[in-house]
């Protein structure tokens, strides 16, 4: 595999201009390329303003998923790119797992690379895997997996994958109000500037009733509530089942019974519809 070194960060919004200029006649196998930016620092008041947005205390430690906000850009960049087989608009991010191996601070200078993997069929269209792997030191700390639907010709016999455990069928451990505001303020954290998060009319153009919260936004905001503990080694498991319009109001439930916690957040209307459902394991005490 080829590693590409950037020396600079890839600015989204171009990045989501061209993949939407650039979707037709995409096809083949994904391309045997890996993106890269060594010796990143952490911007303190963006780490702070991330934090906030998603509800995590204020430390310099970094939040289970901080990392996930970093790598996003390549990402994006690997995807946008023509040589990538699946068009981006239209992506469902479906899945996304996460292991920190340890805790990480805003002291640590951080390598990210990234690349695509796995490109698989599904009962509703085809699957992919878009990996991004930390390192600091020569050593790997944090990485994460996202899986990303591209709905297309239906596969009857293709595999899942790992479903998701049932939601705990108890009271909520809280109620998160999600303002009509929200996408808007997570894009200008996280970088993410896909329409269906900005506004209730660009969002109606690409088939939603009004905008939609980032759904790493809800993982994140799931893992603020259950505590400072989850920057520590441990690793997650996210399954994004439908996605919470904006404005909302959901419900958090938790079950931190066994070792294996089980959160996720249902729908204060409805509670028999679940928006995500987040399994957490602790790995071990704090590096």
């Amino acid at each position: 595999m080829t590693v590409r070194t950037l020396r600079e960060s890839p600015s989204l919004a171009p990045l989501f201009a061209k993949a939407a200029l650039t979707q037709r006649g995409r096809h083949g196998d994904l391309p045997e390329t890996a993106l890269r930016r060594e010796g990143v620092s952490v911007d303190r008041d963006h780490l702070l303003a991330y934090e906030r947005v998603c509800a995590f205390g204020g430390s310099d430690v970094l939040p289970h998923t901080y990392p996930h906000v970093l790598g996003f850009p390549l990402q994006v960049a690997l995807m946008a790119d023509r040589s990538f087989p699946l068009p981006l608009p239209g992506l469902v991010h479906l899945e996304n797992q996460i292991t920190v191996h340890r805790r990480l601070t805003a002291d640590d200078r951080l390598d990210l690379t990234v690349h695509a993997e796995h490109l698989r069929p599904h009962p509703k269209g085809r699957l992919v895997d878009l990996v991004t792997t930390v390192e600091a030191g020569g050593e790997r700390v944090w990485e994460g997996r996202s899986t990303y639907l591209r709905r297309g010709r239906p596969d009857p016999v293709a595999e899942r994958g790992a479903q998701a455990p049932p939601l705990p069928g108890r009271p909520p451990a809280g109620i998160v109000r999600v303002p009509e505001r929200q996408g808007r303020a997570y894009a200008a954290v996280s970088g993410d500037v896909n329409p269906i998060h900005l506004h209730a009319l660009t969002a109606k153009a690409l088939g939603f009733p009004r905008a939609i919260a980032h759904g790493m936004w809800t993982a994140a905001r799931t893992l603020a509530a259950l505590g400072a503990g989850t920057a520590e080694p441990s690793t997650s498991h996210v399954w994004f089942a439908r996605p919470v319009l904006l404005p909302s109001t959901v419900e958090l439930v938790v079950d931190d019974a066994g070792p294996v916690t089980v959160a996720g957040l249902r729908s204060a209307k409805d509670p028999a519809t679940t928006h995500l459902t987040l399994t957490f394991e602790r790995l071990g005490a704090a590096g």
